[in-house]
């Protein structure tokens, strides 16, 4: 997949997980908690939109970033993976702990963490959008201007025969 999709791919995520946390935290808004399943299918849309989120920054957008050749993105690619691990980290032990029965038992335990945990994770796509999208975008046409250059020069080439 060409990175200009992917970054459109990884920004519309951006926008599945916040409208999913917005969902998320309109339940734990509550004073009881939702019917269980209401709460389990929010969860596991967060859960597994996050989740293939991570998977393709860490896969595709990240190695490309910091193999870039520009030091800067480099360090700033090496500096929001090290960071991710503890947002990740984070969300994970805090599916892992609230099963549903534990939500339904300390609710307020349960509503108080997910405004933590989502917070965090809200903090982090704000970061994304502003620092490091605008980056990959930049390094991605940067790429295609060099793309088309070559193709520009090997047509000349063909042409001069």
């Amino acid at each position: 997949m060409h990175m200009v999709h992917e970054m459109q791919r990884l920004r519309a995520e951006h926008v599945a997980l916040t409208t999913l946390s917005g969902f998320l935290l309109d339940l734990v808004a509550a004073p009881r908690p939702p019917r269980p399943t209401e709460l389990a299918a929010v969860r596991g849309m967060l859960r597994d939109t996050l989740v293939r989120h991570l998977k393709c920054e860490d896969w595709a957008l990240y190695p490309r970033l910091k193999t870039s050749g520009d030091p800067e993105l480099a360090k700033l690619a090496r500096d929001f993976v090290g960071e991710m691990g503890h947002v990740a980290d984070a969300f994970a032990a805090y599916d892992a702990r609230w099963t549903a029965e534990r939500a339904a038992a300390d609710w307020p335990g349960f509503c108080d963490e997910t405004r933590a945990v989502l917070g965090a994770v809200g903090a982090r796509i704000a970061r994304e959008d502003r620092e490091l999208y605008p980056a990959a975008d930049a390094l991605a046409l940067r790429r295609r201007h060099a793309a088309r250059a070559r193709e520009r020069k090997a047509a000349a080439v063909r042409a001069a025969g």
